[in-house]
């Protein structure tokens, strides 16, 4: 038993009468790196916030090096050396690299000896291959920094075991290489390592053994070689949907044009855009990594200023765009970032899917809400939705899944039926089975009549699900591709394209 790092014995969750996880068990062996894997609400976030002490179990033990081990808070956790990076990052962004990393305990104590904080962060800086001032400040980083400076951050504890919750969803491809590089390093050193993640390649890459939750339940394990990545989604999904990624379209478009974009330059952001969407239309929008795409749809929904150019909604010239007008213009836009700009975390579920419609459910003299045909609808779309909650007024959407708070923020637009909608990044971070939900919610929308502009950095993805599909280079709409016409290469070849500076 000594070289079991972590033991997990019949543990089981619940959160408001309803069991996240049941009758969890399996061993972690020393220096080994376990591959963690579910749909979206499977329950892998709360089992790692169990060994991480941010949840108590109801039933059931964990040993840690064969000892009794049941963490009260996160404190817990970290002094019996176990730490977790976290898929959003627990970073101050207006703090330096060295106050994030020294913020729970100052060398010195009441006063800071900062020559030695500095010495100490630029140490394990290099340990990451990191070659930059201790005293930057964090919104100075890239993402994939941002990602080595939160690894930094749990190393100073010297973890014996480290928890990576969805470490790539941000990060470049490259980036991704180093953060793999990272772990194996850790790995030789003796570190144990549990990896959740819904890139199912990168689990057959990193993991040595895997654990496969649905519904709360572990329905596979062992050795990851042992698995193909079909048998990964059959036992994740309980069925085969290899064949199936993307839903049949339904939808045929409209000539109708909803949405006419002229001339739209903002100068070092975007230079002359032309485009137009039409009724039942899904139109793509596939760019590389500061091509403009999300600047292109903040603009187009009033959130960011434009200099030149014009844009005519349902035939009618906006002159001045605003989140509010969009808003009554039946406008929906699910942002990139959906944690600090589509959710309310510590709000609960009914108070976010709320949040756009709210003045629909209010009489408009009074402006008294309509409480009870609020809590209908609600539910409708939570329904709808396929939603996995407890409670819509009790649970709070920072206790969620990744893939059911993305649910929210969707149905928070959908409770205004709007009849465009911007789409930026729609399954960043979720999984197979939940992303095939969304396509066919996609899919429906337009059906429906609803025109979709969708930003993806997945050709893949937007091949699957777009009629025509809008390549932006440098600022400026690059390439145009009918759904006949798609080719990934060629797709590809035209967002390296070069083209005039802005």
């Amino acid at each position: 038993m000594a070289n079991i790092a972590l033991e997990i014995n019949d543990i089981s969750k619940s959160f408001f009468g309803v069991y996240v996880i049941t009758d969890i068990s399996f061993k972690l062996e020393k220096g080994n790196i376990l591959g963690l894997i579910g749909e979206n609400g499977a329950g892998k976030s709360t089992l790692v916030n169990i060994v991480g002490g941010i949840h108590q179990v109801d039933k059931g033990n964990m040993k840690l090096f064969g000892k009794l081990y049941a963490p009260k808070t996160p404190r817990d956790a970290l002094e019996k050396h176990i730490s977790f990076v976290h898929q959003e990052l627990n970073l101050f962004p207006n703090l330096s690299i060295a106050d994030n990393i020294f913020i729970e305990k100052y060398p010195g104590g009441s006063v800071i000896k900062h020559s030695e904080m500095k010495k100490r962060t630029s140490e394990m800086l290099k340990w990451v291959d990191l070659d930059i001032s201790p005293s930057t400040l964090i919104e100075k980083l890239s993402p994939g920094q941002r990602q080595l400076v939160e690894i930094v951050k749990c190393m100073r504890i010297n973890p014996d075991i480290i928890i990576f919750d969805e470490p790539t969803t941000s990060l470049a491809s490259k980036e991704t290489e180093r953060l793999f590089k990272l772990i194996k390093k850790l790995k030789s050193e003796g570190k144990t390592i549990i990896y959740i993640s819904h890139i199912l390649t990168d689990i057959k890459k990193i993991t040595d053994d895997l654990v496969v939750l649905m519904d709360g339940k572990i329905t596979d394990s062992g050795k990851t070689d042992d698995f193909s990545i079909n048998r990964m989604i059959k036992s994740m999904l309980g069925r085969d949907i290899m064949g199936r990624k993307y839903p049949d379209k339904i939808n045929k478009s409209d000539e109708e044009v909803v949405l006419k974009v002229e001339n739209l330059s903002e100068p070092g952001i975007i230079r002359n855009i032309n485009f137009e969407l039409h009724k039942g239309e899904i139109l793509g929008l596939f760019g590389l990594m500061g091509s403009g795409r999300t600047e292109l749809t903040r603009v187009l929904f009033g959130i960011d200023p434009y200099k030149e150019g014009n844009i005519y909604i349902h035939g009618k010239k906006e002159n001045k765009l605003s989140p509010e007008k969009s808003i009554k213009n039946k406008i929906g836009f699910v942002t990139e970032n959906r944690n600090e700009e589509g959710l309310l975390l510590e709000g609960n579920v009914a108070e976010n899917i709320s949040l756009v419609s709210l003045p629909n459910y209010s009489s408009k003299i009074l402006k008294f809400i309509n409480t009870n045909k609020q809590k209908e609808s609600i539910n409708e779309i939570i329904e709808r939705l396929k939603i996995k909650i407890g409670s819509t007024e009790k649970q709070l959407v920072r206790s969620l899944s990744g893939g059911n708070q993305q649910k929210i923020v969707i149905a928070k637009w959908l409770m205004n039926k709007p009849s465009i909608f911007f789409i930026d990044e729609p399954t960043r971070g979720i999984d197979v089975g939940v992303k095939y939900e969304l396509y066919c919610i996609l899919n429906k929308l337009a059906d429906s009549g609803a025109s979709i502009l969708v930003v993806s950095s997945e050709i893949e993805e937007l091949v699957g699900i777009c009629d025509r599909i809008l390549i932006m280079s440098k600022g400026e709409i690059s390439s145009e591709f009918k759904n006949r016409e798609f080719d990934n290469e060629m797709i590809l070849t035209a967002a390296f394209k070069q083209k005039s500076m802005l």
